[in-house]
Order: structure tokens, then C-alpha cells, then sequence
């Protein structure tokens, strides 16, 4: 890792740059097709990033080289959920859920340290704060990092909707 690092937090006037990493994550993982998808997505998800960023729905951080570029960022957002037993089985947890997302780092940066930084930091925060966990939905890349922080596996499935194919 390079010891020019800073973190830092992300601010409402950052939602751009978060999006710009949502959608270059997401293009990493093949999931946007289209160069038209990808500029949809870039603006749908900066104006709703400057809206949780406001209301602290969403909180990030970024990684910055010495010259104070944004080479990776992460982020937690709360998501509404109805109540649930809480990780440790003691209690009843009613906040919404905190789910990482946007862990991105800029490809020339990759393999060095960056995004560990930044989980850690996360990580710190959400203890500092008291959250009862973290969920987050791993590519197969990140997988090998999550696990070596403490993430586990969870029994999450998924449905992918096929017009006129019910089971």
C-alpha cells in the first residue's frame, strides 16, 4: 500500500464520483451492457447519491493518493427493513440495515492494499456507531478480501424475473 494515503470522508458534493465508481464497478462485473445503460445509471444514480448523502442514508469514504486523487471509495447505505433479531441473538434490531456498497478501487490502484484500507475504516466506523453487522453483496474478486476481514457467507438467493416463465 502506498504510505501517501489519506481517507476520507465523502461529502454530498462527492455524489458524482461515487456514482462514476458504481457504474465503472458494475461495468468490471459485466452487468452493464450498454454505453446508454451506463450513462443512465451515472445520472440516476447521482441525483438519488446527493439525496442519501444529505440525509446521511448513505455514508462513504474514499482512498486518496498523495496528490489528493480519489483512487477507491466505499460506502455503507441504510436500507429500510422491518425488524429482525440482531446478529449476536439478544435482541430485536428495527434500523434499517447497513449494506456496503460501492467498494471500488481504480484499476491501476487494485491489488495494493487500498480497498482493505477502506473496509477498515468502515468497519471502524459501523463499531463506533454500533451497528449490530454488514451485509454486502461480494463479487467474486472482493470474495478473498471480505473473507479474510470476517464477512461469511450468508443463505441470501436471489430471483431473477422472466416475463411469462413462472415456475
Amino acid at each position: 500500500m502506498t504510505s501517501n494515503l489519506v481517507i476520507r470522508r465523502a461529502t454530498v458534493e462527492d455524489a458524482a464520483i461515487i456514482a462514476r465508481h458504481r457504474v465503472a464497478m458494475f461495468t468490471d462485473m459485466g452487468i452493464v451492457p450498454t454505453d446508454a445503460l451506463a450513462s443512465r445509471l451515472l445520472e440516476l444514480s447521482t441525483a438519488v447519491l446527493r439525496v442519501e448523502l444529505g440525509k446521511e442514508s448513505y455514508v462513504g469514504w474514499f482512498a486518496l493518493d498523495g496528490t489528493a486523487e480519489v483512487i477507491a471509495g466505499a460506502g455503507i447505505y441504510f436500507m429500510p427493513q422491518l425488524p429482525r433479531i440482531s446478529e449476536d441473538g439478544i435482541d430485536v434490531v428495527s434500523s434499517s440495515m447497513p449494506v456496503v456498497q460501492n467498494v471500488y478501487t481504480e484499476p491501476a490502484w487494485r491489488k495494493r492494499g487500498v480497498a482493505r484500507a477502506l473496509m477498515l475504516k468502515l468497519m471502524q466506523w459501523a463499531d463506533e456507531h454500533s451497528l449490530d453487522r454488514l451485509v454486502l453483496h461480494a463479487s467474486e474478486e472482493g470474495r478473498p478480501l471480505y473473507a479474510s476481514l470476517g464477512f461469511s457467507a450468508t443463505r441470501e438467493m436471489s430471483w431473477p424475473r422472466r416475463k411469462g416463465k413462472l415456475a
